[in-house]
């Protein structure tokens, strides 16, 4: 984007680190990223600042999620990007530049996943719900279908799986390999006593339930997942995060999550010395995990770590 005002496009390259990519992040994605300023060293080349957001994958390691970053004039003088001001004249533009790549899938993959596979978060899933009809006699497959019907009313994205060529065993797993948040079993003998069986996939949870009705369930159980899927990860960041004061408790923090340390204390060349042992500043924030002002600005923390 090209902007009139340095402040303009320094407060744009903030606005699409907060409203679009954070809030994306944890709204959708469920994955609770740090934001914050890049080092000197990290930061994009060219670029007078860069901001980004950082997420802790399973095994501890951060992942670089999304970055937003301020040009300056440096880009438009190059390019001869100018604009005509109010009195007329043509004057070099400020700049940002923004985006995310396949790399926020691996993020996906890696935040959320498990020895089963895939667990992706409803709001993100192209299918919410799968039903499964275990043995297709006895009405099986008109419940099944009806319960579809109900879900796709409810504005449910649902998919059937009806095959008979495959064994009922199989076509769990696959759905459960790819992440499908809820799935739906239908077979003659819970029928018969009207009811399904329904299994999370964040929690492996199984229990029956009265079919009739319970499309009208299924919203509020999405939206469980979804906010366990976060709490989860959060949970998971925040005992992996340990706060220090010395350089090599950093680098010891490093080895298994995250560490915060006074930016004051580690510098440009505690900085150096971490990457000695592949640990890198992830990003610089202020005590209550917002992005500073400046690097050098009072009480600035920077979160170290290994990352992908």
């Amino acid at each position: 984007t090209a902007h009139a005002t340095e402040a303009d496009a320094r407060d744009y390259a903030l606005q699409i680190l907060h409203d679009v990519y954070r809030d994306f992040m944890v709204e959708v994605l469920a994955l609770p990223v740090l934001i914050g300023r890049k080092t000197r060293q990290e930061r994009f080349a060219g670029a007078t600042n860069t901001l980004a957001c950082e997420a802790m994958m399973g095994d501890g390691k951060a992942l670089q999620m999304g970055t937003s970053h301020e040009l300056g004039q440096n880009f438009a003088k190059v390019f001869d990007i100018t604009y005509q001001d109010v009195e007329g004249a043509q004057q070099t533009a400020w700049t940002t530049s923004w985006g995310v790549s396949t790399r926020m899938m691996g993020g996906l993959i890696m935040g959320h996943g498990d020895d089963a596979g895939l667990r992706i978060p409803p709001r993100l899933a192209a299918t919410q719900v799968v039903v499964l009809v275990i043995r297709d006699d006895e009405g099986v497959g008109e419940a099944a279908a009806q319960l579809v019907h109900d879900l796709k009313t409810s504005g449910i994205r649902v998919r059937l799986d009806d095959r008979t060529d495959t064994s009922f065993g199989r076509r769990a797993t696959d759905w459960e390999l790819k992440g499908v948040p809820l799935r739906i079993e239908v077979g003659p003998r819970d029928l018969a006593n009207g009811e399904i069986t329904v299994v999370r996939r964040d929690t492996g949870e199984k229990h029956q339930a009265a079919i009739g009705g319970f499309a009208h369930h299924v919203p509020g159980i999405l939206d469980e997942i979804q906010a366990a899927l976060l709490a989860e990860a959060t949970a998971r960041r925040d005992e992996r995060t340990a706060d220090v004061a010395a350089i090599d408790e950093a680098r010891e923090a490093a080895q298994t999550g995250f560490a915060r340390i006074p930016w004051a204390t580690l510098g440009e060349e505690g900085e150096a010395r971490l990457a000695e042992d592949a640990v890198t500043v992830r990003c610089l924030q202020t005590p209550d995990g917002e992005v500073p002002g400046a690097e050098d600005a009072p009480d600035v923390v920077a979160v170290v770590a290994r990352a992908y």
